[in-house]
């Protein structure tokens, strides 16, 4: 009997690992999609869900107006895939150009791609595609869990102020034009001026320092901060 899974996170790590076998470059969390995956030209989205649902359909037709790729995944089901339920939900998918993944977590996890997704005939967003792409490119890793639900997503932008945070414990207080000098983001004097998350604080006229607050952050970002100081420019 398959294994049923009680988080949507548990479903992700083995359709990551089948898109990157397949040479796609995958991300978590990005611009609230579970999964999105690029090769080339190609963007891929993915809707981690343990059932199928009325909210899981409005999720992934939503993501179509992104691109034509969007599959939803759920787990394998306890019963069999031959029932009048199951064929009626593979033919609304179909209807609807969704494509369905399946995940087995019995043994060894395996996916199985079920239906491909058709083209979608309605209006996309150029903006909203652009933006998930431009985010995917800011970000230097998958720190992210697929499927997670209130937890602190690593986003380009917090990378960026992790980086600038680095820079001034390693370096003492700085100014924008200065951590640029130093490797940093062309954005690094607005994330201390808008200072979001509490980290920095300004000393003199654009020069900023490190706050006890972000001192502290930093212990939770280890890999990230390993990272960031090993890309920081001390020339």
């Amino acid at each position: 009997m398959p294994t049923k899974p009680t988080s949507e996170t548990q479903l992700y790590a083995p359709v990551r690992d089948m898109l990157v076998a397949q040479g796609y470059e995958v991300q978590a969390e990005v611009d609230h999609c579970d999964i999105t995956a690029t090769q080339e030209d190609e963007l891929l989205v993915i809707e981690l869900k343990l059932r199928f649902s009325v909210d899981l359909l409005a999720q992934a037709c939503e993501r179509l107006r992104i691109t034509d790729s969007v599959y939803v995944a759920i787990p394998k089901p306890v019963g069999s895939v031959r029932g009048r339920r199951w064929r009626r939900n593979r033919r609304l998918l179909r209807r609807l150009g969704l494509g369905l993944l399946v995940v087995d977590l019995k043994g060894s996890p395996e996916v199985d791609i079920v239906l491909h997704p058709l083209p979608y005939q309605g209006q996309k967003s150029k903006g909203r595609k652009r933006s998930i792409l431009q985010e995917m490119a800011g970000r230097t890793g998958d720190r992210n869990v697929g499927g997670s639900t209130g937890k602190t997503l690593v986003t380009a932008y917090r990378e960026d102020a992790v980086f600038v945070a680095c820079a001034l414990e390693e370096l003492g207080p700085q100014t924008a034009v200065q951590l640029r000098k130093h490797g940093a983001a062309k954005r690094s004097r607005a994330i201390m001026y808008d200072n979001h998350y509490g980290w920095f604080e300004r000393i003199d006229r654009g020069v900023y320092r490190l706050s006890p607050i972000g001192q502290e952050a930093l212990g939770d970002y280890p890999a990230l901060v390993a990272r960031c100081r090993k890309a920081l420019n001390l020339g």
